[in-house]
C-alpha cells in the first residue's frame, strides 16, 4: 500500500506527525529507563538469591547435625511424633510491593510459624538439643522463605522486561521510522503542490497580461 493512500499531504496531518513523534521519542526514552532500572534489579536479586542459597547450605547443614545430636538424645520415633505434631505450616501472610511498575511479593515475617513450631516442641521443654534443632531450622525456614520471594520477583520482573523491550523495540524501528517516512512523504507532496500552484499562477499571470 503506497503512503499516499493512507496519509493526507496536508499541513495539519504534519504538524500531528511531529507530535506524533515527539511523543514517541519521549516514551522511548523513558521505557528505556524503566527497562534499565528493571534490568538491574533483576541482576541484584539474582546475585541476592546466589548468596543466600549458599547460606542455606551452611544452615541445613548444622540443622541436620543437630537432629542427629537430638535424634541420638531422644530417639527417632520421639522426634517422629514431634514432626506429626506439628504438621503442615500455613499461617505465612504474603503482600506485594511495587519495582517500577511491576507487582512482586514481599513475605511477612515468620514470628507466627516460630511461636507455632516453639509450642509443639514444649513436650520438650529444658531439651538444649531440641532448643538447637529449632533454631537451625527457624534459621534455614526463614532464608527459605526469603528465596522463594526473590525467585518469585525476579521471574515477574524478567517478564516485564521482556515486555517493555518489546515496546521499545516497536516504537524505536517501527512507530518512529514509519511516522518519519509519513513525514518526508507529506513535505514532498507539500513543496510539489506549492510549485504546481506557484505555476498555475504564473501561468494565469501570463495569460491575464496577454
Amino acid at each position: 500500500m503506497v503512503l499516499g493512500e493512507t496519509v493526507k499531504p496536508t499541513r495539519m496531518e504534519l504538524i500531528n506527525l511531529k507530535n506524533k513523534i515527539k511523543l514517541a521519542k519521549n516514551g522511548h526514552k523513558l521505557l528505556k529507563q524503566k527497562r534499565d532500572a528493571l534490568i538491574l534489579e533483576f541482576f541484584k536479586l539474582l546475585r541476592e538469591t546466589k548468596d543466600l542459597e549458599g547460606k542455606l547450605y551452611s544452615q541445613l547443614d548444622r540443622a541436620y547435625d543437630a537432629l542427629v545430636e537430638a535424634e541420638i538424645s531422644h530417639g527417632v520415633i520421639a522426634l517422629e511424633n514431634l514432626a506429626i505434631a506439628i504438621g503442615s505450616i500455613e499461617d505465612l501472610e504474603v503482600k506485594t510491593k511495587n519495582i517500577m511498575g511491576v507487582k512482586v511479593p514481599m513475605v511477612s515475617d515468620i514470628t507466627v510459624i516460630k511461636e507455632l513450631l516453639k509450642r509443639e516442641c514444649s513436650l520438650f521443654e529444658g531439651s538444649a538439643k531440641i532448643d538447637e534443632v529449632l533454631r537451625y531450622f527457624e534459621n534455614a525456614l526463614d532464608t527459605v522463605i526469603q528465596i522463594a520471594e526473590k525467585e518469585t520477583s525476579i521471574k515477574r520482573l524478567l517478564k516485564d522486561i521482556e515486555k517493555t523491550k518489546r515496546r521499545v523495540n516497536a516504537i524505536e524501528f517501527v512507530l518512529i521510522p514509519k511516522s518519519e517516512e509519513q513525514m518526508a512523504y507529506i513535505s514532498m507532496r507539500l513543496s510539489e503542490m506549492e510549485r504546481e500552484s506557484f505555476f498555475s499562477l504564473k501561468r494565469i499571470k501570463a495569460r491575464a497580461e496577454e
